[in-house]
């Protein structure tokens, strides 16, 4: 493997699964309830003018839900690699992380309740330290994450005899 950043529209990353945006767009919905029952309950105390509190946090709420899972995931992939997965993600705040077998202590596989329709999974890799110690890759279909964990607990055991 060579040293060159790995593009985000390179062949060798892998793209999260196209059900990752819907499951993210249920959950962006259930994070803006909030906002949106605060604004609702500022606008019938009517301590400003009908809509100044209400709009824009609709038109947040909106973009939130529509707009923000789609570049998420489109700023979301990994390369596994012969010895490390590298995980890739973000546009503003980049992210490149690679995760060498040799540090990882525990693998965990998670399903959410928003997950689990889509057939969606997490894998959770926990490595040795305290800073970064705990990396995620979401929007993996679960039986893809599966095989991922077992493919790096093969490595792992591998490396250990």
């Amino acid at each position: 493997m060579t040293n060159d950043p790995i593009a985000l529209d390179d062949d060798n990353l892998t793209k999260l699964d196209p059900a990752h945006i819907p499951a993210s767009r249920i959950a962006a919905a259930i994070t803006t309830l909030i906002p949106i029952i605060g604004a609702i309950v500022t606008e019938f105390m009517r301590i400003f003018p009908m809509g100044v509190i209400i709009i824009p946090v609709l038109i947040f709420a909106v973009y939130w839900v529509i707009v923000v899972p789609a570049r998420k995931y489109a700023r979301w992939g990994y390369h596994m690699g012969a010895d490390r997965i590298r995980i890739v993600r973000g546009y503003l705040f980049y992210s490149d992380t690679m995760v060498p077998f040799s540090r990882i202590q525990h693998i965990d596989v998670e399903q959410g309740p928003i997950q689990r329709p889509y057939g969606l999974a997490t894998l959770t890799l926990h490595t040795a330290g305290n800073h970064n110690s705990t990396v995620s890759l979401p929007g993996l279909l679960h039986s893809e994450a599966l095989i991922l964990r077992d493919t790096i607990r093969s490595h792992i055991k591998r490396d250990m005899i």
